[in-house]
């Protein structure tokens, strides 16, 4: 297996994120949501980091971060950078 390379927050918005969803699985889809949502309350309640991998058409990603809103389809990091929700596949609390 390969090692997922580890990005900046800052190199983010650069990135060209996969279509589809990187994960398949609705109970999967449902974990994510609620580990998106513990990230938020961590991010906003105490200013926590999470480790957060996504899926780029290059290839899966992991960055650290702060989470400051996760919407229907956005992740809201600090700073104001996004990621497209399908594009999580783990949040690491």
């Amino acid at each position: 297996m390969t090692a997922i390379q580890t990005v900046q927050k800052e190199e983010i918005p650069m990135l060209k994120f996969a279509a589809e969803d990187a994960l398949t699985d609705p109970e999967a889809r449902a974990e994510r949501f609620l580990k998106l949502e513990k990230a938020r309350l961590l991010g906003n309640g105490y200013k926590g980091k999470v480790k957060i991998t996504f899926l780029t058409q290059d290839g899966p990603r992991k960055v650290e971060t702060t989470v400051w809103e996760a919407s229907e389809d956005q992740l809201i990091l600090k700073g104001e950078v996004l990621i497209p929700i399908h594009s999580v596949i783990d949040v690491e609390l």
